[in-house]
């Protein structure tokens, strides 16, 4: 009997199931938080609500309608990839397989709130919580919505000491950037691909197949 998990199968749950999860918890927070209100957790776990119209952890670069339309060519460029790769006669790792559907989901869970969000939700405010509104009520034109972050892990939030030059005196903290979901997905897939699977990556740079998975 064909197993049933093929790494196709597999790679389409695990979008599914991230970006279930991403867009739950986006909602939940956008329609219930005030803009900048924070849930303290523990001392280094917040909910912390902000928006953002640039990349992931908050960045701003380049310009709102660039950045959408780059992160719409790079799915689809991913997308294509995985569908060759698990159909490829040649059996690739599993693990390979799973890094490559994180960094799609993630992608696809941000793509989400730039092509919708403005056009589906009212805005968010310091002072007033953000509401499903009528297609084409909403705070911004479709490709122009802002990105959902929450998840905010001061672990370390002190001052520098005074004699330290420069920096003396100032706040301090560790770890910063404040994230969502989707963006923690397509962190663990680079991060595991960097560790794991650089053979893979070169491999994919060139014309040859990554080797066979024997596992």
């Amino acid at each position: 009997m064909k197993k049933f998990f093929t790494q196709g199968r597999l790679a389409v749950l695990i979008v599914f199931v991230v970006l279930l999860i991403d867009q739950l918890i986006k909602i939940c927070v956008k329609t219930n938080m005030l803009l900048y209100e924070r849930i303290h957790i523990t001392d280094w776990f917040y909910i912390y609500f902000t928006e953002n119209n640039g990349m992931a952890f908050g960045m701003e670069i380049f310009a709102k309608l660039f950045l959408t339309l780059f992160r719409i060519v790079a799915v689809v460029l991913i997308t294509g990839y995985l569908y060759k790769i698990v159909h490829h006669p040649v059996r690739i790792k599993t693990g390979y397989i799973v890094c490559l559907s994180l960094i799609l989901a993630g992608a696809i869970g941000n793509i989400i709130d730039c092509v919708f969000y403005g056009e589906v939700f009212s805005a968010s405010l310091p002072d007033q919580v953000a509401s499903w509104v009528p297609v084409g009520s909403g705070y911004s034109e479709w490709l122009h919505g802002k990105v959902v972050d929450m998840f905010y892990f001061p672990i370390i939030d002190t001052f520098w000491p005074q004699w330290m030059p420069f920096v003396g005196g100032e706040h301090f903290v560790f770890f910063s950037p404040i994230f969502n979901f989707a963006d923690a997905a397509i962190s663990c897939g680079i991060i595991a691909l960097l560790l794991f699977y650089s053979s893979y990556l070169n491999a994919a740079s060139g014309t040859s197949v990554p080797q066979k998975d024997r596992s």
